[in-house]
């Protein structure tokens, strides 16, 4: 009952394997998802920067290619015969239609052709007609260059223009100036689509090309410090999303970009772009949501299995919860009736072991009497020479034989103590007991069957005495039972022979053996009704009734076979030695 109440019991090591399980399958999670997020975050992040750097070099290279197409534009136009014509003339009816039809080739923003006095006669956008440049640079320079020369004018209305200018010549005497307007806005409108931010700065700094509007004319440092504040959450949000990002190179508009910078030959202008990582997360994310989507699948699935054993686990118990009491109660009736068997069965064995004395006794008795029959028939001897002597008045020599009478007397009353002492039952209380003087004892009880059966006994003792906490008498029945099982055991031995020995360690240990033909069955010989005698020499209780003994008494008692034949008994009793056996000497 007590093992079907057990298996019905949570099993602690399976909830413990349980938690452990899962705390694994976290750890595993965690750890999966962070060398994911750091793999594919370097990954991506390098595809990226790649990519960056490739559309970069598209970039100054379709700049640069701009650039130098209209660069060769001033010089052709500069050698136009109608252009130079108009202009020596002073007849710009032609003019306006002759640029325009170039300008259409050509591809640039504008064409428009100053007079000497910087006064535009001429233009593809007809607005700008009758302006005055004079002060320009654009015209200053070119008047004075005798090649073409690039500017970069900043406009009235915001921004920059980029112009290629070049004086025109008739004979040695300047007659005007042509400019041609580079259209570089327009890469600005291309890259603000595809790129975050591209910037383009000259040779001191200044940006004058961007996505960015309102960067024109900064510095890079001060472009990127003319951003709108960050509030508390979006500070937050930032710091939450940098976690899984490389170190960004700058923040736009508080998001993380990496810069990349490359040079345009042309007049130490430098090009540079902000990639955001969104692209970077966006991927990475989407990989580790699924990682995570299924590690939390896992996991429900874990906790679904754990919540479905429970609940089959709490309706069981539910369900048994009738038998369960009922198993109590028989129970508890059960070892109520254990209890009473055994006190009855304690009883028993007292019983019982004091039977076995007196039957030890009874089979004594037989060779005890032979051993008083002899000093009585010595008794009648010395009494009947005695009153002979009294007779003849010899009383010296009738005073003798008393004498001797007296000490036969004496030898019949150890014999009948030592039997009486035998028969009574021990006592509860434990006291010091010499084991060499409880083994010369029981020898001495045992010695009519001695020298009845002419046994050889070799005793060997140590120097010092040995002394146990124990009840003596009830170590002498032990020691009388292995005796007389060994003087048994010796009887079909052409020479019976058992040796005594007695020696002292961490326990006092009396070992008996001897050379009889062994026991058979070591498994049960200490259960009670046991024997090898013949029907009629024993009823097989008393090494079972001597065991119980040395048990009570804190020792053990154990058999096996010799290694050269019969059988070898050892009690083993725990010794008394120190500061309590010098207290108990006392």
């Amino acid at each position: 009952m007590e093992a079907e109440l057990q298996s019905k019991e949570p099993n602690p090591i399976s909830s413990w394997r349980v938690r452990m399980a899962v705390g694994i399958l976290l750890a595993l999670a965690v750890t999966v998802v962070s060398v994911t997020n750091k793999l594919l975050t370097d990954r991506f992040t390098d595809t990226t920067r790649d990519r960056a750097e490739l559309r970069l070099a598209l970039y100054s290279g379709n700049l640069l290619s701009e650039l130098r197409q209209n660069a060769i534009v001033p010089q052709l136009l500069a050698r136009d015969p109608e252009l130079i014509g108009a202009l020596n003339s002073a007849d710009y009816t032609a003019s306006t239609r002759r640029l325009i039809s170039f300008v259409e080739e050509i591809g640039a923003a504008s064409l428009m052709l100053l007079d000497i006095d910087g006064r535009t006669v001429a233009a593809t956008d007809r607005n700008r007609l009758g302006s005055n440049h004079r002060s320009e640079a654009y015209f200053v320079d070119a008047i004075r260059a005798s090649g073409t020369v690039f500017t970069v004018a900043e406009r009235e209305e915001g921004g920059y223009g980029f112009f290629y200018s070049r004086r025109v010549q008739s004979g040695s005497d300047v007659s005007g100036v042509i400019l041609v307007e580079v259209d570089l806005q327009k890469f600005g409108r291309a890259w603000a689509g595809i790129s975050d931010a591209v910037i383009v700065t000259d040779s001191t700094g200044t940006i004058i090309l961007t996505t960015e509007p309102r960067w024109r004319g900064r510095t890079e440092e001060e472009a990127l410090a003319r951003q709108t504040p960050q509030n508390a959450i979006q500070r937050a949000i930032q710091a939450t999303a940098d976690w899984t990002a490389l170190p960004p190179d700058a923040y736009l508009q508080g998001e993380a970009v990496m810069r990349l910078e490359t040079r345009i030959p042309f007049r130490g202008w430098r090009m540079t772009s902000y990639t955001t990582y969104a692209s970077v997360r966006e991927r990475v994310n989407g990989v580790l949501a699924l990682e995570i989507m299924g590690f939390a699948i896992l996991l429900a699935l874990t906790f679904y299995a754990l919540s479905r054993r429970t609940a089959l686990r709490m309706a069981l118990f539910q369900r048994e919860s009738a038998e369960l009491r009922s198993l109590n109660a028989a129970l508890q009736r059960e070892i109520a009736e254990r209890k009473r068997v055994q006190e009855t069965l304690a009883v028993a064995e007292q019983t019982l072991e004091q039977s076995s004395k007196l039957a030890a006794l009874g089979e004594m008795s037989a060779a005890v009497s032979h051993e008083l029959n002899q000093p009585l028939a010595a008794m009648k001897t010395y009494l009947a020479g005695a009153r002979l002597l009294l007779r003849r008045n010899r009383h010296e020599e009738a005073l003798s034989s008393f004498g001797r009478i007296d000490d036969l007397i004496e030898r019949m009353g150890g014999i009948t103590r030592q039997l009486k002492s035998y028969a009574r039952k021990g006592q509860e209380a434990f006291a010091p007991v010499p084991m060499g003087d409880a083994l010369a004892s029981s020898l001495a009880m045992m010695e009519p069957q001695l020298r009845q059966r002419q046994v050889q006994i070799t005793r060997i003792l140590p120097d010092d005495p040995v002394e146990v906490m124990g009840d003596r008498l009830r170590i002498e029945q032990v020691m009388v039972n292995l005796l007389r099982n060994a003087i048994d055991a010796t009887k079909s031995a052409a020479a019976p022979k058992v040796e005594i020995i007695l020696s002292a360690g961490e326990t006092a240990t009396l070992t008996v053996r001897d050379n009889g033909p062994g026991i058979e069955d070591l498994d049960a010989l200490f259960e009670p009704f046991y024997t090898t005698k013949q029907p009629g020499d024993g009823v097989g209780l008393g090494l079972a009734i001597s065991s119980q003994i040395v048990t009570d008494l804190g020792g053990r008692l154990t058999a096996r076979n010799g290694q050269q034949g019969g059988a070898v008994f050892e009690m083993q009793l725990p010794i008394l030695s120190g500061e309590p056996a010098k207290q108990a000497a006392e």
